[in-house]
């Protein structure tokens, strides 16, 4: 599972955080509905976020996440993803777990996105977020998203 995974760059990760990072989403990437058959993850600031949002969804703000899924529904998982640490950094400062959880969280939502799950909707919403925390529960990770309410 690990070598359909790419990282492009390692934005202000220590090397033993980039480790972590990269182990823990080949963990949540192998209980997906749907295999990896490559998946490009850029770690990025809050300038490129900022410039890939603007571009790509017209809203010059950084984000969180953003993904850029080339399967079709159902099929094995071809996509590219942006991933900002510094969107990381102050929300898991908030929080009970801290950045690089935080960025395996907008990884796997990244991932599920994918998987054809979305977040338009209330029901769509929570539907998407319980197969994070589930997905995360059966890694050993515990359930990130509930333990941080409101991240959209």
């Amino acid at each position: 599972m690990g070598a359909a995974i790419e990282y492009l760059g390692s934005h202000r990760l220590s090397p033993a955080d980039f480790a972590w990072l990269s182990g823990a989403v080949d963990a949540v990437a192998a209980r997906l509905p749907q295999p990896v058959a490559r998946a490009a993850v850029e770690l990025v600031d809050d300038g490129r976020m900022s410039a890939l949002h603007a571009r790509f969804m017209n809203d010059p703000s950084t984000t969180d996440v953003l993904t850029f899924a080339q399967n079709e529904p159902g099929a094995p998982v071809d996509c590219d993803v942006a991933v900002c640490v510094d969107e990381a950094a102050r929300r898991g400062a908030g929080r009970p777990h801290g950045t690089r959880e935080e960025l395996l969280l907008y990884v796997l939502h990244a991932l599920l996105h994918a998987c054809g799950f979305d977040d338009r909707d209330p029901a769509s919403h929570a539907a998407m977020h319980a197969e994070e925390d589930r997905i995360l529960v059966a890694c050993g990770f515990g359930p990130l998203f509930a333990a941080g309410e409101g991240r959209g």
